[in-house]
């Protein structure tokens, strides 16, 4: 089944110009060079680059972007150039351009890896075995556990953040993102603000971070769905707090509870979300890991809160003009119902 398609109007790149730019730098005069796009994920754009008889992905920061040290396209081809040597679920790079001429913006290449990405709808064999159901979700918290184990600073990647105070600066930063990007009064994720602010744990220690792990991220074996082929998206990476990033991938857990829409939200194989809970994947974790998982209400909410934020800062994208994608339209919705979601978590103090 084909996975790319015609690029989308407004996201066309300059084919000439990069044709021009790759046979200088890669030495492949006259090779054909033909791109097309991979329709999913919201943020970074990436594309399918076909050079003779090789395929590379092409990604850079989409159009009409406002917060530029959110797509650092060089960070990003930095941390996987030093990552994808110690932990094999990462892609490799291959080529970082800074010339804005070439395409608009700054882009990288990387190696293309091939596998299945389950948005919302799952292979046959998943839906019908829930010993497989568990089995991929314990890959699934398995792969995370072994990047929060990875010695970081063994792979030169230490000074990718600074663990001290992370929780604070994450709370505040993504406070002033949200209120930079509002286009609308959402009360409960501003309650759900103020209690975060308020309810800051101590540091629970650190590892290195995806900050946006879930199945809409993963490639997996079509053949044997328990094994992880890539880890997608590594733009938000970084040394931070472990039960942040589970706290981002439960915000993605949809239940029941949330409601049929947000259940039907294709980030995670629903399946799974019908049959596999939070508090069972919060226990995988704990299992896998041996941390102490206590403060698991407040790495949850902030998970929804810093959800609901890249999601209006989309919408601000559309709202204002900079994208025509329609997919963006009704994201202020979304914001709205995060925010609820979290509301309920702190009133009941349970994920």
């Amino acid at each position: 089944m084909k996975d790319t398609t015609e690029i989308r109007q407004g996201e066309e790149l300059n084919i000439e110009n990069l044709t021009d730019y790759l046979h200088l730098q890669l030495n492949i005069e006259g090779v054909e060079i033909s791109i097309e796009q991979f329709p999913g994920g919201s943020s970074n754009l990436t594309y399918l680059v076909k050079i003779g008889g090789e395929e590379y992905v092409l990604r850079r920061p989409p159009f009409g972007n406002q917060v530029k040290s959110a797509h650092d396209m060089k960070r990003e081809f930095n941390v996987l150039s030093k990552l994808s040597e110690v932990y094999r679920s990462a892609p490799k790079p291959f080529l970082y351009c800074a010339d804005e001429n070439v395409t608009g913006s700054e882009f990288y290449l990387m190696e293309r890896r091939k596998g299945l990405i389950i948005r919302g709808k799952s292979p046959k064999e998943l839906e019908e075995s829930k010993e497989l159901q568990r089995e991929v979700c314990e890959s699934f918290i398995e792969n995370l556990v072994e990047l929060h184990a990875l010695d970081y600073e063994k792979a030169g990647l230490g000074d990718l953040g600074k663990p001290k105070g992370y929780a604070k600066r994450q709370v505040e930063g993504w406070t002033k993102r949200y209120l930079n990007a509002k286009t609308d009064d959402h009360i409960e994720l501003e309650t759900a603000i103020e209690w975060l602010n308020a309810n800051i744990p101590n540091a629970c220690g650190a590892a290195l971070i995806h900050n946006d792990y879930k199945f809409d991220n993963l490639m997996l074996n079509p053949n044997d769905l328990t094994e992880i082929v890539a880890v997608l998206d590594w733009e938000m990476t970084t040394i931070g707090e472990p039960l942040m990033d589970l706290g981002s991938s439960l915000a993605y857990w949809m239940s029941a509870d949330d409601g049929a829409e947000m259940l039907s939200m294709p980030f995670n194989p629903r399946v799974l979300m019908e049959n596999i809970s939070r508090t069972e994947l919060i226990e995988m974790y704990a299992e896998k890991s041996g941390r102490d998982v206590t403060n698991m209400l407040f790495y949850y909410v902030f998970g929804l809160f810093k959800l609901a934020v890249i999601a209006q800062q989309i919408y601000f994208r559309f709202a204002k003009g900079f994208t025509d994608d329609k997919r963006f339209s009704t994201f202020n919705v979304f914001v709205n119902s995060l925010g609820k979601i979290a509301l309920r978590a702190i009133e009941k103090e349970r994920i």
